[in-house]
């Protein structure tokens, strides 16, 4: 059985088949009976709501507040702003009537005629809409500026070919909106959400992002500016891992949210959004897992440590539990998550098996013998390498290990990244490049033909223009026109 868990296809042979294999033998989600919609298992949201934990405090560091807003759109909201309509039109599920009723032939039910709503409904693809009518309540004068809110919610997009985590009909996220007085207070604010997903991604995940600004063709739909943190899975494409948008006053406009400023005049109030969803657990799995199974960074795993017991019989058993209880308590009063899985209905090989697979940061073992010698096994499982520790002063040591594990995984993604990013001056060298997959940095003229020519030919989009780097200016490696600056070119997720 515990060959069978860890039978998953190699990373080397279909990296694609090997993510979805790896979600579902990992339990952490699964396909639903509604075409496009994933049934997240306890385990995998055991991981959202680690990351949703971590998110909401930062969140709340910086000023935000949770709010919740209607699932349901009028039709008429979208048509206010015409960019955003446009944006999500393809994808928006409507809701058309309020009742069912039985067959007349008794053969199930069916949709009431008579209870066609007057206007129809929008399963929210993003709440810019509903949040700004509702806005438009709460704004008077700049005294009630800022609104800082964020919801934790599902939305629906109608998705065509969907992918456990990575595309999905509907998902779970966070969407902050937020109102300001000035323009400059509101993308300063679109900034700052950027640079808090990019530590978070970093400090919590342990994906290096690239933080950067959309092109035009990339943009939010509706948005001024979109702010991006690009990360590379290890075959070498990007994953858009979250966004934040700076909106103008276009949003205001539409919803006509006007406030009295402090020369007493009427002014359009200045908005910003920003999203991350459950994507970031495709993005955990792409960056780190391997050919066993998960490998999860001690901040976000459910489980940073299983003790495993083996045993003869009941009284080694009942000795070695004495042991290992006063090490869980102690482990547990340094803020770790441990599991002590001394069940008698699975053998220890396909515990460890099963631990592996499910990418449990450190696993430790105590036998017959360990308990003998005061000692026990530790096996990390970012490198599989295992060590003999004394049982005086375990506790620390395993702690200091998950932080070593944390930083460790953070190291290898990065220089994985720095290996699979190369520059390039001509478009020749770059459809070569970019068939090898990775972050190609090239000179672009900044019009949207170009772009679209590149991504026709290449499939390879702009992922995002840096906020740091190297700023020197050249000419386009397609048009030979004067370009401002390298930006980054990928294929993606």
């Amino acid at each position: 059985m515990a060959k069978e868990l860890k039978d998953l296809t190699k990373r080397s042979e279909n990296y694609s088949q090997w993510y979805n294999e790896l979600v579902v033998k990992a339990d952490l989600a699964e396909q639903s009976a509604v075409r496009g919609c994933m049934v997240i298992k306890p385990y995998g949201y055991a991981i959202w709501e680690k990351m949703q934990r971590q998110l909401d405090d930062m969140f709340k560091e910086t000023g935000h507040v949770n709010a919740y807003f209607p699932l349901l759109i009028p039709k008429s909201f979208l048509s206010r702003e015409a960019e955003h309509v446009e944006g999500f039109a393809k994808e928006c599920a409507v809701v058309t009537h309020y009742r069912l009723k039985n067959a007349a032939d008794g053969s199930g039910v069916v949709v009431d005629p008579a209870a066609k709503l007057e206007e129809e409904l929008i399963i929210r693809p993003t709440s810019e809409t509903i949040i700004w009518n509702t806005y438009k309540n709460w704004v008077q004068s700049y005294r009630d500026l800022p609104i800082l809110c964020n919801q934790w919610a599902n939305v629906f997009r109608w998705e065509m070919r969907t992918r456990l985590f990575l595309r999905t009909a509907e998902f779970l996220w966070q969407e902050g909106h937020t109102a300001h007085a000035t323009r400059e207070e509101a993308e300063e604010e679109a900034l700052k959400m950027l640079h808090v997903y990019g530590e978070f991604a970093e400090k919590y995940m342990a994906v290096p992002v690239v933080k950067g600004v959309k092109s035009a063709n990339e943009r939010f739909a509706g948005a001024l500016n979109t702010y991006t943190i690009e990360a590379m899975m290890q075959d070498g494409k990007a994953l858009q891992s979250g966004t934040s948008h700076f909106l103008g006053q276009n949003f205001a406009k539409a919803f006509d949210v006007q406030f009295v400023n402090k020369e007493n005049k009427m002014e359009y109030v200045w908005a910003t959004s920003w999203g991350v969803s459950t994507r970031l657990i495709g993005a955990l799995i792409m960056s780190h897992s391997d050919d066993n199974g998960l490998v999860l960074p001690p901040h976000l795993a459910p489980i940073q440590v299983v003790i495993v017991p083996i045993y003869k019989n009941q009284e080694q058993l009942d000795l070695i539990d004495a042991k290992i209880a006063g090490i869980v308590a102690n482990l547990k009063a340094l803020g770790v998550s441990v599991k002590y899985d001394n069940s008698d209905n699975k053998r220890p090989g396909f515990k460890f098996a099963d631990y592996e697979l499910k990418g449990v940061p450190v696993r430790l073992v105590m036998g017959g013998r360990d308990l003998e010698s005061n000692t026990m096994e530790v096996m990390r499982r970012d490198t599989l390498e295992k060590e003999t520790v004394s049982c005086d002063g375990i506790e620390a040591y395993v702690k200091n290990l998950l932080e070593e594990i944390q930083e460790n995984i953070y190291q290898k993604a990065l220089k994985h990244r720095e290996e699979k990013t190369i520059t390039v001056d001509t478009y020749e060298e770059f459809k070569e490049k970019i068939e090898e997959g990775g972050f190609i940095m090239a000179h672009w003229d900044g019009t949207p033909e170009t772009e679209e020519k590149i991504k026709e030919e290449t499939k390879a989009t702009i992922r995002c223009i840096p906020l740091e780097g190297d700023k020197t200016p050249g000419v386009c490696m397609v048009t030979g026109k004067p370009s401002a600056c390298r930006v980054v070119f990928a294929r993606s997720y």
